[in-house]
């Protein structure tokens, strides 16, 4: 009985088309990158996440020998620009950098069109500590005074945000909370005119990262009464933490991290990776950014993606206690 030689010849083709397969997808990676990198900023240009895309942009696209453009697509609170990295194709030539509100902030306060694990995580680049600051003619001069007025005076004192949901909002929502005061809150469209009215004496008190607001501590315009943060910030080594001051719930850092859609290949997101973290352990690099008030520091995609879920638990957390709503 004559056996049939259909299997045979079918294991040698599906072989064949693997080793083309593999062959084929090694090439890409080898010939990557043959043109410019998308690098989404999901807010527009001018702000912290805008000034690291770009000082990292230059220094990146040196190192893998095509140039890194900066892509700002605004709007949403950032979900926009997340959205459109997470339906860009999965070919190397798009990533984003983003921070935690997008990721997870927005979700938890409207139906976003991703969810977390709908991205690549590949690795952080820099976090900024929030610093509790008030308007330096204000006569608050320690959080102890500002919790003591406020106590004192209920719904008296009122704090700016960049706006409903944003990381500001937050912040000062989990620091009301925790220490037990009430504080009306003013809402602005974006960071930079949430500061303006901190500076015009129209709020008190906000509590904002700390790169927009260094110049104005350092002129005396605003005083720093608190770092949210684990440690102190270098570049205010006389300003204690939250903790130090007994909150040691108040924590508030605006983490920046590489993202990717889903499905770049394994080759060509290390080096993407390593492109990143090589440019932030560069000596200028690191000093940069610590003159903007941030910090560099870098993460596994597995310990940057645990961050961010740990990070949408807690804003889900004070969202629901707060009734925080983007109305």
């Amino acid at each position: 009985m004559a056996l049939s030689r259909r299997p045979f010849f079918a294991s040698i083709a599906l072989t064949f088309m693997g080793g083309l397969f593999i062959a084929g997808t090694t090439a890409h990676a080898e010939d990557w990158p043959a043109k410019p990198i998308k690098l989404i900023v999901p807010y527009a240009a001018g702000g912290p996440t805008d000034a690291i895309a770009r000082l990292l942009a230059t220094k990146v696209g040196a190192t893998l020998g095509k140039p890194v453009v900066v892509d700002n697509r605004a709007g949403a609170g950032g979900t926009i620009g997340v959205d459109a990295t997470v339906k860009a194709p999965a070919d190397g030539y798009t990533f984003a950098l983003v921070a935690p509100g997008p990721l997870a902030g927005m979700p938890n306060l409207m139906k976003a069109p991703y969810a977390l694990d709908d991205l690549q995580y590949l690795t952080l680049v820099a976090k900024i500590p929030s610093v509790l600051v008030v308007n330096s003619k204000s006569g608050i001069d320690s959080l102890e005074t500002l919790v003591k007025k406020a106590k004192a005076e209920p719904d008296k004192l009122s704090y700016s945000s960049a706006g409903p949901g944003t990381t500001p909002h937050i912040g000062m929502e989990i620091f009301k909370d925790q220490a037990k005061i009430n504080i009306l809150h003013v809402p602005y469209k974006g960071a930079a005119p949430a500061i303006t009215g901190l500076l015009g004496g129209e709020v008190q008190v906000a509590m904002v990262d700390l790169l927009p607001v260094m110049a104005h501590i350092n002129n005396g315009s605003l005083k720093a009464l608190a770092v949210a943060a684990a440690s102190r910030a270098p570049q205010l080594p006389d300003v204690p933490t939250t903790a130090e001051k007994g909150l040691p719930k108040v924590t508030m850092e605006t983490t920046y991290g590489i993202v990717a859609p889903k499905g770049v290949p394994a080759a060509i997101a290390t080096r993407v990776r390593e492109a990143f973290v090589s440019a932030v352990n560069a000596p200028e690099m690191k000093q940069q950014f610590l003159q903007q008030g941030a910090l560099p520091v870098t993460a596994t995609g597995a310990e940057y993606r645990q961050l961010m879920q740990a990070e949408s638990a807690k804003w889900k957390d004070i969202i629901s206690k707060a009734k925080i709503t983007l109305e």
